[in-house]
């Protein structure tokens, strides 16, 4: 029973994991096109697809065409770093004996990219880990760490301190720890990010749930 628990905590925790947008730009065209249709597949599925089962079949076919394109460029960060992402998305909407699963590989993938290139997409794969690891529990059910969370957010919002994303993520951050003042100021400063055009079902669904956190804080 305890374990059943433990892994029903683990759910409710990945049920709001949402990893997000990255910018990139890399010195490969090609891989950059092939990037830009899984990026905007991934919001499509993530925004658009109300169906958790569905979203799950989706990513699943999803993550294959990502572990192709990660295969094709080894040298590059940008693959994994979306590979990592659709997987994370995969943990969110998967059962609940998998979620960990799932949860544990995105990382992996993550800390790959970090090591081919910490920088790349402009500050995503920091921020992609620190989601991770302040949304997935901690020991004894997961590998969740909140000074992990916190060192890998920060250094996102260094790389990119005016980003939707990264601004929204540590006010989500701010507020599960109980830091409603904090976290507000970097909310509203999300929603003062520029619109971006190219991505259009990313930023109307992103500004959507940045509104709506704002909107439960203090509540």
């Amino acid at each position: 029973m305890t374990f059943l628990k433990n892994l029903r905590m683990a759910g409710l925790m990945l049920a709001s994991l949402a990893m997000h947008q990255v910018a990139f730009a890399s010195n490969n065209p090609a891989m950059d096109a092939q990037i830009n249709h899984l990026s905007e597949d991934w919001a499509r599925i993530r925004f658009r697809v109300p169906d958790k089962d569905q979203q799950f079949t989706q990513f699943d076919a999803l993550s294959h065409q990502a572990a192709a394109i990660a295969a094709k460029y080894p040298t590059y960060a940008e693959p994994l770093l979306w590979q990592g992402i659709i997987t994370s998305e995969e943990a969110r909407t998967a059962s609940m004996f998998q979620r960990m699963g799932y949860a544990t590989k995105s990382r992996d993938m993550l800390e790959k990219a970090r090591k081919i290139d910490a920088k790349a997409a402009n500050g995503g794969v920091p921020m992609s880990l620190g989601v991770l690891y302040y949304r997935v529990p901690g020991f004894p059910i997961g590998f969740g760490n909140v000074t992990k969370a916190k060192a890998f957010l920060l250094a996102a919002l260094a790389q990119d301190p005016n980003g939707l994303d990264a601004n929204y993520f540590y006010g989500d951050f701010l507020n599960l720890q109980g830091q409603t003042g904090p976290a507000k100021s970097y909310l509203l400063k999300a929603l003062q990010a520029p619109s971006d055009p190219n991505r259009p079902i990313w930023d109307a669904g992103r500004r959507a749930e940045v509104r709506a956190l704002i909107g439960k804080l203090g509540k």
